[in-house]
């Protein structure tokens, strides 16, 4: 029986994280692909094009296909059987130094979202660590190991219930699904676990979304039990709803329904969903001592041959010059090109901004919002060349509360983010005749590539929470909510859920 080597299971799980941080599971890139031959919606088919292309971009360039390149979550099978050599650190210890090795890589640096006393200060780890390490001891001699990276904008969508054993599952999960919104990143897929205990439920969901897409082949085949009819019917139905890719209205929400149930009280029918982002990442692995863990990537050919371009009729904004008067003739839906300079901040800088504005000391020197644009935004650290790393959007409706003192008080004329925003925020931009634009969830490499310099400007010690300025060219972003408060989130959906309601179903 062979032994498996500490420093064989470290680089694993530091390959690994490496590896999943630029490339889609073959899978998702083919279900991806054919939602994009299917889709009607203009908006929606352009953001999956972006997501394709960055996808691509990412798998060459071997750099993140998103900033937020995630919570480490590996799920152990420990052979009872298993033997060691060369160890020094318990199973967890190596867990994470791998982790670390990943995410502190000088090639490929992975940004660092962990933050250490969570009620507290809530102080960043740096690297990453500690991972999210889940443990089933199994019979056998060898070690099987799935890792995760999981973003913040999905987790934060994470929903659990307990209904009672004669309510109907599907019902709830279609229910709770517009409230998600579209910080999750849609398309992508929704975990679903059944039974157990509130912990357990919450468990199955997670690990459900390790499993390939197949509903194409489980509906091309039938299903052939209570849990795959449940699959289907769940799929179909969210469908319906409309949302679409970043939920800007469209046929496809989701690529995808996973199910993983377990017995429970008799009283009880807990039921947990958690959604996988267009950012999808895992990756299987198993050591069996005879050295470290060899992935095979994508090969070119499994892209589909799709690349992003902007529309002829895409508008092209210069930021330096912009006024309230030309934001007043920007229509929802409509594709703008950013070109010139615009400040960053996401939740620390606000909550920072507040601080100061509230003590009357105002902004730090060299922080001028007036008349110009916000993009929430945590890059990742640049390397060789780069000005700055991937740099897509984050979930905009984080800012919601800070929305109308940033446009009372600093004079700001709009920002860009990733998906809806919420009454309190809309109703500030309808006061102060200002706007949101969206940029694409999922496309961090593509958006990157269309910033021309860097420079941080304020709150160096945020790390990626800094405000920094950008300058931009022809970066692509959709106009979301109007200076009359129209947004594109609402708008969409509904539209496309009609359209979708008056297509004739045929039988088989």
């Amino acid at each position: 029986m062979a032994a498996i080597n500490q420093n064989d299971l470290i680089d694993s799980i530091a390959d690994a994280f490496q590896y999943i941080s630029y490339y889609h599971p073959k899978d998702y890139i083919d279900a991806l692909g054919l939602a994009y031959e299917r889709e009607e919606s203009p908006a929606a088919r352009d953001a999956i094009a972006q997501i394709l292309t960055n996808s691509k971009m990412s798998a060459q360039g071997h750099r993140p296909v998103c900033q937020d390149t995630g919570l480490a979550v590996v799920f152990v099978k420990l052979g009872m059987d298993v033997r060691w050599s060369g160890v020094t650190m318990v199973l967890a210890e190596m867990i994470h130094e791998g982790v670390r090795r990943a995410y502190t890589h000088t090639e490929n640096p992975l940004r660092a979202s962990v933050v250490l006393d969570p009620a507290g200060q809530r102080q960043n780890s740096r690297d990453n660590t500690p991972a999210i390490i889940h443990y089933d001891v199994v019979q056998g001699s060898n070690i099987e190991i799935t890792v995760a990276a999981k973003g913040g904008g999905s987790e934060n969508k994470a929903k659990f219930t307990t209904l009672m054993p004669s309510d109907s599952l599907a019902d709830w999960i279609v229910d709770i699904v517009p409230s998600m919104g579209a910080g999750w990143c849609p398309p992508g897929m929704l975990g679903i676990g059944v039974g157990g205990t509130a912990e357990k439920a919450m468990l199955l969901a997670k690990e459900s979304l390790m499993e390939s897409i197949d509903m194409q082949v489980l509906k091309a085949n039938g299903p052939q039990n209570k849990l795959e009819e449940l699959r289907i019917e769940i799929y179909d139905r969210v469908n319906a709803l409309g949302i679409g890719a970043q939920g800007l209205g469209g046929l496809t929400t989701v690529l995808d329904v996973k199910i993983k149930d377990y017995p429970t009280h008799a009283a009880s029918l807990p039921v947990a969903v958690i959604p996988n982002c267009a950012a999808t990442r895992h990756a299987h692995f198993v050591l069996d001592g005879s050295g470290p863990a060899v992935l095979t990537p994508p090969a070119p050919e499994d892209y589909p041959a799709i690349e992003w371009r902007a529309a002829d009729d895409a508008r092209r904004v210069d930021l330096g010059t912009v006024t309230a008067q030309d934001v007043a003739s920007w229509k929802p839906g409509e594709t703008l090109l950013l070109n010139g300079k615009f400040l960053t901040g996401r939740d620390a800088a606000h909550k920072r901004i507040k601080g100061l504005l509230d003590s009357g000391e105002g902004l730090p020197e060299g922080v001028n919002f007036e008349g110009r644009f916000i993009y929430y935004v945590g890059p990742v650290d640049p390397v060789g060349d780069e000005v700055v790393g991937p740099a897509g959007p984050t979930t905009s409706t984080r800012m919601d509360k800070f929305t109308d003192m940033m446009l009372s008080q600093t004079g700001l004329l709009g920002m860009v983010g990733k998906a809806e925003r919420g009454p309190v925020a809309i109703e500030a931009i309808k006061k102060h005749k200002a706007v949101y634009l969206m940029a694409v969830g999922g496309a961090a490499y593509l958006v990157a590539k269309a910033i021309q310099s860097s420079r941080v400007v304020a709150f160096e010690d945020l790390g990626m929470e800094a405000i920094y300025e950008f300058e931009v060219r022809d970066m692509p972003v959709t106009v979301a909510v109007d200076s009359t408060g129209e947004s594109v989130h609402q708008t969409g959906p509904k539209f496309w859920k009609n359209k979708i309601a008056q297509i004739p179903v045929v039988s088989a």
